[in-house]
């Protein structure tokens, strides 16, 4: 187990002096909202001693060079809405939280690039592009409330992924804070650069333990003049994961392709008192396409309705308008949220694999919700090959027995999908402090060694956000 220095008045006299008064939380009542994220509190939470709310890249440096000095941990956070646990601070220490850096710093149209601080929320940023007819395409699902910097921090992905890629295509230079507190200036508004390592990608998806994220510039495009959805259902999940292959190999991208079954339809409708048609089917697979011109899109969706209609699909409903366009995709971001009202007790995975085996994912899930005795509700990317395999305790069974069989569960879960797929055990949430048992399990011994050695050579100290992705060395 890591050992690290407390928390003192010394130290918190040290962080005043850098942020401010007002940028120092140490009343319990208002740092325990630090403690967790959208995993579960009881479970995975941990309260920290002292949270710093910096407002300057500079003050992030100092507040890394006094812990690096004291050898206390930093966890960093953005939004606090990861599902991995990846800004629980395990040992305590310091929470460095993102939050007022939350300004555009330039808006580039002539280089199609933004660059903003990390804190912003994906959302707001996305409302003032559209007022240049611009976007930036790798957001995830949950863009009203993720920060721009923990998208990076996580190379989040979403329903967009299968046409646009995830938030690492669009990242064309960084500014970083290291755990010594230097600053790093990455890349820049080049789309091309060969000039020594690509360092950037190494923060791309290191959940906040190599570096503290502070600004990104941001490769923008041009916002879609046409969209327009289909909603499909079929009589079995299995049909609609089977359409997923006929589509993707019939020379069309769509935007997304995103996978329901039944049992997350029903529960989200039912969370939003909505009603879709034809909600009582087996699956559904809730098909964007979008592009500058309407025909083409327009041509583009009937071949994918006809494909969908010759590998069984049972009705193809087209949503023409805006109001309706927001309601069906209402029912497929919601079902996170409707399965947490149902059972609070559960496991939100996010299994990947190539996309050609997605059809066997299925079977499996089937067999372990038999064997263990679990509700598994799957939904997600179809169109990527990324599913969210959420496995749900049963009201009559005890957590007793839940603890029992939810490492069953994903043991057996995880090794079919690494072992037996090709795929990996996650595709967008991350390991955090969730998976990181299971990841040492199933990733490849060298890999592991080398990740482990990668971490050391950036953090010999581990002070940045201890406890994530790996086993610290003396666990």
């Amino acid at each position: 187990m890591m050992k690290y220095n407390k928390v003192d008045e010394r130290i918190i006299s040290e962080l005043t002096d850098i942020t401010g008064p007002y940028g120092v939380l140490v009343d319990e009542m208002k740092i325990e909202q630090y403690s967790h994220d959208e995993t579960s509190q009881e479970e995975y939470g941990h309260m920290p001693e002292v949270v710093v709310l910096p407002e300057t890249t500079s003050q992030i440096a100092q507040i890394m060079k006094l812990a690096s000095r004291h050898h206390i941990p930093v966890t960093p956070r953005g939004a606090g809405s990861g599902l991995s646990g990846g800004a629980i601070p395990l040992y305590g220490g310091i929470v460095l939280s993102v939050e007022k850096m939350n300004r555009i710093i330039e808006i580039d149209k002539e280089n199609l690039t933004v660059t903003s601080e990390a804190g912003i929320i994906t959302n707001d940023l996305n409302e003032h592009l559209k007022q240049e007819g611009l976007f930036f395409a790798g957001y995830p699902m949950s863009l009203e409330t993720c920060f721009l910097g923990g998208n990076i921090a996580e190379n989040a992905g979403g329903g967009r992924a299968v046409k646009y890629g995830v938030t690492g295509r669009y990242v064309l230079a960084l500014e970083v804070v290291t755990p010594q507190g230097e600053i790093l200036q990455l890349g820049g508004k080049v789309t091309k650069d060969v000039s020594g390592y690509d360092l950037k990608q190494l923060y791309i998806g290191s959940e906040g333990t190599l570096g503290i994220i502070t600004r990104a510039t941001i490769k923008l495009l041009g916002l879609p003049e046409a969209t327009s959805d289909l909603l499909v259902s079929f009589d079995t999940a299995q049909e609609a994961i089977d359409a997923v292959s006929a589509i993707m190999r019939a020379g069309i991208t769509p935007t997304s392709i995103e996978f329901m079954d039944q049992r997350s339809i029903i529960m989200s409708c039912d969370y939003l008192n909505e009603s879709l048609p034809y909600q009582d089917v087996g699956a559904m697979l809730l098909i964007e396409i979008d592009g500058s011109d309407e025909a083409i899109v327009e041509r583009e969706l009937i071949r994918v309705g006809q494909l969908c209609e010759q590998n069984k699909a049972t009705e193809v409903y087209i949503a023409e308008d805006f109001s309706t366009q927001q309601r069906i995709w209402a029912v497929r971001r919601n079902i996170a949220e409707a399965v947490k009202v149902y059972s609070p007790v559960q496991s939100l995975e996010d299994i990947v694999v190539p996309i050609g085996s997605i059809a066997k994912v299925l079977p499996e899930l089937d067999r372990l919700s038999e064997t263990y005795h679990v509700k598994i509700v799957c939904y997600g990317h179809a169109g990527d090959g990324n599913l969210h395999a959420t496995i749900i305790k049963e009201p009559d069974d005890s957590m007793e027995y839940w603890h029992e069989v939810e490492p069953k569960v994903l043991r057996e879960l995880y090794s079919f999908i690494v072992h037996c797929l090709g795929g990996k055990i996650s595709g967008e949430h991350g390991i955090g402090l969730k998976r990181k048992e299971y990841l040492k399990e199933v990733m490849d011994k060298s890999e592991y060694t080398a990740s482990i050695a990668l971490k050391r050579a950036f953090d010999p100290d581990m002070i940045l956000n201890p406890g994530k992705i790996f086993y610290d060395e003396g666990q």
